[in-house]
């Protein structure tokens, strides 16, 4: 590994294990005096930040074990009665494959931006607040800004833009819902932490995985097993990566949000730890729940009940939760989000999971109104897009879906996941709902 690569992972542990409420004064400040940094020196230093212990007054409670976590959750989840036909579950099912690939690419050409510059975009494009696919920017002034202009160009290469789409261009997000339905098929419900990452080996190529990831791949290529596979040297771990993988576990678990949260467990800690796992385990059991019920409070308050009560990201839920009561403007929750979560991350779990949460509920249980005000929210736009875009998809059923939206998509899927390029995201789904009926047997 190259000096400049490993000093990013120091600078970058150091601000995670801070974050996990680990005292590291002592790592942070030779890390900031030592002027010439050899590889022997930046290792000296991570093993003082592994060695840095917990301040006595971090106020959360964050295991990573599953019998831990379930030990800290707030109740027990419920299990709903699911009354579909086959023919509705399909429809819900469908729905949800549907909802997170408009979504995802609703939010794919502004991933990263601020809101302010997404803002921007739409205004030079007379198109805010946003209401259908980001338009194009034609006949730009010459004093627009260049990073608009270059994101536009780019935009519309990949076909990402109003009138320009004509199915859901390849994403890992949508990778990683494949990926997961493949586990399922091949493994079963009873797949293993190791069986995911065999498959993240065999079918997921090494460029196209990222920050934690990417770490985890590459720790088992290097022989490691989980859990190592997350902690070693992976300062990305509390990141939204596994946030992305939960969607297949909701969708094969109608009803029963404790079953898609284990499942979800399982695929998450490969990669992650404490938050970047409960992330996963919230959406799943968000997913789980949207099959039976339409009440987005009690869908949210569902991913609530298979998370510790004292953790950050549920802090984090809540405050969203208490203000979307106190502000009727979404912006202004967005803005107490920012004030108060600004300092993750820009693709950290826990203050994207904040503007899922506001997404849904100024949604108000509208496709539309949903993913417009989760991408318009800025941070990690295709990501979530992509997971409120899904939870109402679940919720409404695909023939609910404005055609606006799902049309552009013409069914088809491009993928890297090898032998997925080019599915149908009907085939995908109706492959799904076998699953989802043998669960609902359990």
């Amino acid at each position: 590994m190259r000096v400049k690569d490993l000093e990013q992972i120091v600078r970058d542990e150091i601000v995670q294990r801070k974050e996990e409420g680990y005292d590291i004064a002592d790592a942070e400040e030779r890390f900031t005096r030592t002027k010439e940094k050899s590889i022997s020196e930046l290792k000296e230093i991570l093993r003082i930040l592994e060695n840095s212990a917990f301040r006595s007054d971090f106020p959360y409670r964050e295991p990573s074990n599953l019998e831990e976590i379930r030990a800290e959750r707030p109740e027990e989840p419920k299990r709903f009665r699911v009354d579909l036909s086959e023919d509705e579950l399909y429809d819900k099912i469908y729905g949800g494959w549907l909802g997170r690939c408009a979504g995802c690419l609703l939010g794919k050409p502004v991933e990263g931006l601020s809101k302010e510059h997404i803002e921007e975009w739409l205004r030079a494009a007379n198109a805010y607040p946003l209401k259908q696919y980001f338009p194009p920017l034609i006949d730009l002034p010459s004093d627009a800004p260049e990073w608009l202009r270059k994101r536009a160009e780019w935009a519309e290469r990949l076909k990402l833009l109003h009138n320009r789409i004509d199915h859901m261009v390849r994403d890992d997000d949508i990778d990683y819902t494949i990926i997961g339905l493949h586990i399922l098929e091949k493994y079963g419900l009873n797949f293993t932490t190791m069986n995911v990452g065999e498959t993240w080996l065999s079918l997921l190529p090494y460029m196209q995985v990222y920050t934690a990831e990417r770490a985890a791949y590459r720790n088992l290529v290097d022989g490691l097993e989980p859990p190592e596979t997350a902690t070693y040297m992976n300062p990305y771990r509390e990141w939204i990566g596994a946030q992305i993988r939960a969607d297949i576990w909701g969708y094969v678990a109608p009803g029963n949000p404790d079953l898609a949260a284990e499942l979800a467990y399982r695929d998450a800690s490969l990669s992650h730890v404490k938050n970047g796992i409960y992330g996963e385990m919230f959406v799943s059991a968000m997913l789980s729940a949207a099959f039976v019920i339409d009440n987005i409070e009690e869908i949210i308050s569902t991913g609530l009940s298979v998370i510790p009560r004292k953790c950050r990201l549920a802090e984090a839920i809540n405050d969203v939760l208490r203000w979307s009561g106190q502000l009727g403007n979404w912006k202004d929750a967005l803005n107490r989000i920012y004030g108060k979560y600004g300092s993750y991350h820009p693709v950290h779990t826990i203050n994207n999971a904040a503007i899922v949460a506001m997404g849904l509920l100024y949604g108000e249980g509208d496709y539309e109104r949903s993913i417009t005000i989760a991408v318009m929210g800025g941070l990690d736009t295709d990501c979530n897009g992509a997971t409120v875009g899904s939870i109402i998809g679940v919720m409404l059923g695909a023939k609910a879906l404005p055609e606006k939206w799902i049309k552009p998509l013409n069914d088809t899927i491009e993928s890297y996941v090898i032998g997925y390029n080019n599915s149908r995201i009907s085939e995908l789904a109706e492959r799904t709902l076998k699953i989802a009926g043998k669960t609902l047997r359990l």
